[in-house]
Formats: C-alpha cells, structure tokens, sequence
C-alpha cells in the first residue's frame, strides 16, 4: 500500500480538487490542491519515457516520471522539455510526450490543474472577494 500510494497520490488530490470546485472550499485551498496535480502530473507520475531513440524513429520504452520528463538515460532527462520548448516539429512533440493513452490523460492532468490554480488567483480578483 505505501508504495502506490507514493506513485498515485496525486490523484486522490484530482478528486479532492474536483469536490473543492464543487463544494466551494476556500481558494487557497483549491490553489494548492491545483499546484499539487499540475507538479503531480507534470514530474511525478509514473510513464514511459517517450523520448527519441538515437534512430529518430523510434521512442524511448523506459520508465520515467512525470509527462515532462525523460528515464535514466541521461540524454533523455531534458529532451522532452527541450522539446516542447525549441519545437522544432511539432509532430514529433505530441508523440514523445504523449505516446500513450495514459499520457494524454496525465498531460490533461497537468493542464487542468494548471487552469484550475489560475483560475483559483482570478476569480477573487475579478469578483472582489
């Protein structure tokens, strides 16, 4: 039980933020719980690599942490990220950071959480509250 509770913690935090936005909890609450599934998804889940192999062709099968990040190898730490943001094809982004289904579910992790942590910032500015 320790051990996965160690890898899938964060999506106990997606369904506290879900019941956070539903019920109303304060928004420092709802920021922190944003924060905590967008670092979640982001450098902690537990994925495949997706990184380019040296062919070019092929991607990387290893596991790896979080969407954004690569496996052991060192070459494949950063490649994601430098990836995203050099994008020099951007085919080739969506199959590396996204290869499997799983990715795609913990990349729209990241993203709502990201969404979510903003919009905990701006709603008590733009209602005044």
């Amino acid at each position: 039980m320790g051990k996965a509770m160690r890898l899938y913690w964060g999506y106990i935090a997606v369904g506290a933020l879900i019941v956070a936005w539903s019920q109303q909890w304060a928004l420092s609450v709802i920021a922190a719980l944003s924060v905590a599934v967008f670092a979640y998804a982001s450098f902690q889940v537990p994925v495949w690599c997706g990184a380019v192999n040296r062919d070019g062709r092929t991607y990387c099968r290893n596991n790896a942490y979080g969407v954004l990040m690569g496996c052991r190898n060192r070459q494949h730490r950063w490649q994601k990220i430098k990836m995203i943001v050099l994008r020099t094809k951007v085919g080739n982004v969506g199959r590396a950071v996204f290869p499997t289904a799983k990715e795609k579910f913990n990349g729209f992790l990241a993203v709502a959480g990201l969404l979510s942590a903003i919009a905990a910032v701006v709603v008590p500015v733009v209602t005044g509250g």
